[in-house]
């Protein structure tokens, strides 16, 4: 007879024992292979997420740049845009953040010249730093390559709209050039204290000539021959009464003298001082241009017993009777 082979017999504590360990293997295999692919997976999403959305906030300040400006539209003056727009700081700091813009004369402002209404300088000088806007919230370590690179594109932007009002400003400097050529510090008056309303006075229409194309049925003023842009001043030591828009007359300036009488300015292309305002003899007080119910630019001066239209008087005699040649 063949042997029978043995047949071992364990205690049953072993078997348990073993029986157990082959259980926790079998379900410990799927567990170790899951976790082992879940720790591969890249998180690529979350970090294009994460990019796009700090990109989007640095480009967040070069739209908000964009949106502060202003483009000058005929009869604009700095005084105006900034009381218009509530800039900080009054036409001075408009000024001053557009100098390289607007030019030396704050009161000089052509049609299509864009200002900036922030920090923002509109032609930033080449050694000069540019102005910065609002700084959005800081961005997560792993993102600032895109906020870094997301900085030139917004200068240039600024840079380049900036550029068009400078070359704009150059050619209308260039046809003013003799208006320019005038000084615009203020001059020494007369032993009377009066002066003329502008440097090398020369006469145009004569006050009191006769026409329908004046309310009156005359001139009610003297007109001087003055390209756009030439410097105006006080006649004497006055207020300022009115500074503004005044229909027929365009952009005017009246100034109540200390004697009493009324000196009318009108038709200019730039207003420099504001209603309230304490003005001397030969203190500028705007530019003369070609606003209101005219036919080519010109000053139209008036002396008159009282603010309102109706009441004028012989300007060319008031000047001469207080020692200006005319």
């Amino acid at each position: 007879m063949p042997a029978q082979a043995r047949r071992i017999a364990l205690p049953r504590a072993a078997r348990i024992g073993i029986a157990t360990a082959v259980t926790g293997v079998s379900f410990a295999l799927p567990l170790v292979t899951a976790m082992s692919a879940q720790a591969h997976t890249p998180a690529a999403p979350a970090a294009a997420s994460t990019e796009a959305k700090q990109a989007a906030q640095a480009a967040a300040p070069a739209a908000q740049a964009a949106q502060e400006s202003y483009r000058v539209v005929s009869g604009d003056t700095l005084s105006k845009i900034a009381d218009a727009k509530n800039v900080e700081g009054g036409w001075q700091a408009l000024y001053e953040q557009n100098r390289s813009v607007v030019g030396a004369n704050p009161n000089l402002i052509f049609p299509g010249q864009q200002l900036a209404l922030s920090g923002h300088a509109a032609a930033p000088a080449a050694d000069a730093a540019p102005a910065k806007p609002a700084a959005p919230a800081k961005p997560a370590q792993p993102s600032a390559p895109a906020t870094q690179a997301a900085k030139p594109q917004a200068q240039v932007q600024v840079q380049t709209e900036a550029a068009k009002p400078s070359a704009q400003l150059q050619t209308q400097l260039q046809v003013a050039a003799p208006a320019q050529a005038v000084t615009a510090t203020p001059v020494a008056a007369a032993t009377s204290g009066f002066v003329a309303p502008l440097a090398n006075p020369r006469l145009g229409t004569a006050y009191g000539v006769a026409g329908s194309m004046w309310a009156s049925g005359h001139h009610t003023g003297q007109d001087f021959v003055a390209s756009t842009g030439t410097p105006l001043r006080a006649v004497a030591n006055g207020v300022v009464v009115k500074a503004g828009n005044g229909g027929a007359y365009g952009n005017e300036v009246e100034i109540k003298l200390a004697d009493g009488h009324y000196a009318e300015y009108a038709h200019l292309s730039s207003i420099g001082v504001k209603i309230g305002q304490t003005v001397t003899a030969g203190q500028q007080i705007g530019l003369s241009g070609a606003t209101g119910n005219v036919t080519g630019p010109h000053l139209h001066f008036e002396i008159r017993n009282g603010s309102e239209y109706g009441s004028d008087i012989n300007p060319v005699a008031y000047l001469r009777a207080h020692g200006v040649a005319l």
